[in-house]
């Protein structure tokens, strides 16, 4: 897989930018501020929340792209 790998919630809230298999940078929407956190899966929970975003096979998580995650971040 090549990465990164971009998704986001189903709710347009919660934004991902998945940098490896095993790290990825959440960005969630609170009111009308933005707060960003860097993630290092180190225990199996959190592999395995990275292996639900990048397979998308539950109703939670959707195809983004770079651009709106950058108009994110900008904004």
């Amino acid at each position: 897989m090549i990465f990164p790998q971009y998704r986001k919630m189903s709710n347009n809230k919660t934004f991902y930018k998945i940098t490896s298999s095993k790290s990825f940078e959440e960005i969630q929407l609170i009111g009308e501020k933005a707060v960003i956190h860097r993630v290092v899966a180190e225990q199996y929970p959190e592999m395995l929340r990275i292996q639900d975003m990048l397979s998308m096979e539950n109703d939670w998580f959707f195809p983004s792209n770079e651009d709106e995650y950058n108009a994110i971040i900008n904004s």
